[in-house]
């Protein structure tokens, strides 16, 4: 754990999901290769299979921005299916179980709340996948509410922090998330900004600007009693 400035003990916590909350690969890779031995079959996408570092590397931004990146190659018909295949395929995999949270995610959380702190998810994913993981995980009724960009249209996680900020009244927030659109998000709404480091889908430069940094998820409860 370590900080760059002084932590004011906020009313309410903001969450990425993927990284950050979620091991998002314990899902995302299943699906990702299914997804593209279907678009194969489908004759919407000839070239060998994308390395895994490609979609990865990009988690946290807009689908349309990460099949840009994934397969710079491909069609938008072929990008659109992918769309459809990768919420499906996700969806299918939360519902046999085999995903994980980071550790000591559950608890933590149901300590902060218990603490009287306000919890809310903040995503660049679509909806379903969202709430789909956090209600697989047993961890949906903790939050008072989940933003993600598929549901509000947002363009940027600045505008969906922003949106969820006044929708929900909320003053004082810390946004806590793994890339540079979390810390972005957060300075840019004058919150406090705790980067998580320990997912490693980013490049070192990914957290620059956060007021704090863990190294495990439990590590949050330490920082707000020390706020």
């Amino acid at each position: 754990m370590e900080k760059a400035s002084v932590l004011i003990k906020p009313e309410a916590m903001i969450f990425d999901m993927d990284g950050t909350l979620f091991q998002t690969e314990t899902v995302l890779l299943p699906a990702y290769h299914k997804l593209f031995a279907i678009l194969k079959e489908e004759g919407l996408y000839t070239a060998p299979t994308p390395p895994e570092e490609r979609i990865l590397g990009s988690l946290g931004m807009l689908l349309e921005e990460i099949w840009k990146i994934v397969m710079p190659d491909g069609s938008d018909q072929a990008r659109k299916r992918a769309d459809e295949l990768l919420l499906q395929l996700e969806l299918e995999g939360l519902q046999n179980g085999n995903t994980l949270l980071y550790p000591g995610v559950k608890d933590t959380l149901h300590t902060l709340k218990e603490k009287g702190v306000r919890l809310f998810i903040a995503s660049n994913g679509l909806e379903h996948y969202v709430k789909g993981v956090a209600a697989a995980h047993g961890i949906l009724e903790l939050f008072d509410a989940v933003y993600s960009a598929g549901e509000h249209g947002t363009v940027t996680k600045v505008h969906l922090v922003k949106l969820l900020l006044e929708q929900e009244h909320v003053k004082t927030a810390w946004m806590v998330g793994d890339r540079s659109s979390d810390v972005e998000a957060g300075k840019e709404n004058q919150l406090s900004v705790i980067g998580c480091a320990y997912a490693g889908f980013g490049d070192g430069e990914e957290l620059y600007g956060s007021d704090a940094l863990i190294r495990s998820f439990t590590e949050i409860q330490d920082l707000y009693e020390d706020a």
